[in-house]
């Protein structure tokens, strides 16, 4: 395992100095499973949120504005480790800064501050100007809320050079499949550089089991689990798929095979940022 004095040691200062990562992150439905709380989910992301601002990386994230989500803790982690160059980039799409007032908009790049920018996208995920200067939209279609959300992720992987993945939702998700397997499957289309978290369970955990089966031997299987959604399969399927053909599964990341294996194990906050800040600094990366 890695201590908190090694942590220090595997990552020089401003060993991510001009790197650009995306963090795919939900909630996972494991934790109760795993004996594990939303306090090491959250810790964790805290712990990845430091490893980057810290060592000089910048950290692209897609989700939403709104109290207590996991983009306001992020600010709230940005305020605690003080750069001021905005490190943290805040993507929203169309459909969900169309859903805010300019009054609420006003208010969240406030708190941003210079801690982080806020982009905005359009349907197809081209970034914006600045919002949209008329009423807010609440009413938008199935179909417009799906376009939107592969618009969003399709932007962030255009703008990134490796993937951060956790948790992740198997149920309850809009679009054709879960965001993180998306999300995963469009690094793996540009041979981006994947960190499988796998410790707290969820989509991310069977993406690693898709693609190295034998890392997640670990985890404890339950007799009377609901039939999966089948667009989950689907995705998953497609993941393989795509793995195959680019003969690229993400793994290629700098870390070995003992480093990813334990990353796809480890619930420790400090010992999955020191594996993904150990791996991504050993990486050239474009910038």
């Amino acid at each position: 395992m890695v201590s908190e004095n090694q942590r220090t040691d595997l990552l020089p200062a401003d060993a991510l100095q001009g790197k650009q990562l995306g963090l795919s992150a939900s909630d996972s439905p494991d934790l109760d499973r795993l004996g594990l709380l939303d306090t090491h989910f959250r810790m964790t992301l805290g712990e990845l949120a430091r490893m980057v601002i810290i060592s000089g990386g910048s950290l692209y994230y897609g989700g939403h504005l709104e109290p207590g989500g996991i983009t306001n803790f992020l600010i709230e982690e940005l305020h605690r480790y003080g750069r001021r160059d905005r490190p943290l980039k805040v993507c929203l799409a169309w459909t969900v800064h169309r859903e805010m007032t300019q009054e609420q908009i006003a208010e969240q790049k406030e708190i941003l501050g210079l801690f982080g920018e806020i982009h905005f996208l359009s349907p197809d995920g081209h970034r914006l100007e600045g919002s949209v200067d008329e009423p807010a939209i609440q009413d938008h279609s199935a179909e417009e809320r799906t376009r939107s959300m592969t618009g969003l992720r399709t932007y962030m992987t255009t703008n990134t050079s490796a993937r951060i993945v956790i948790g992740g939702k198997r149920s309850a998700f809009q679009g054709v499949m879960p965001g993180i397997l998306e999300e995963v499957l469009f690094a793996l289309e540009r041979k981006q550089p994947l960190y499988l978290v796998g410790g707290l369970g969820g989509a991310t955990l069977d993406v690693i089991r898709k693609l190295r089966p034998n890392y997640v031997e670990w985890f404890p299987s339950l007799h009377d689990e609901s039939v999966p959604d089948e667009r989950l399969q689907k995705g998953l399927e497609r993941i393989e798929e795509t793995a195959s053909s680019m003969s690229w599964d993400g793994f290629e990341n700098g870390l070995n095979d003992d480093e990813n294996l334990l990353l796809a194990a480890s619930y420790r906050p400090s010992e999955i940022a020191a594996l993904v800040g150990k791996g991504v600094g050993r990486l050239v990366l474009p910038r």
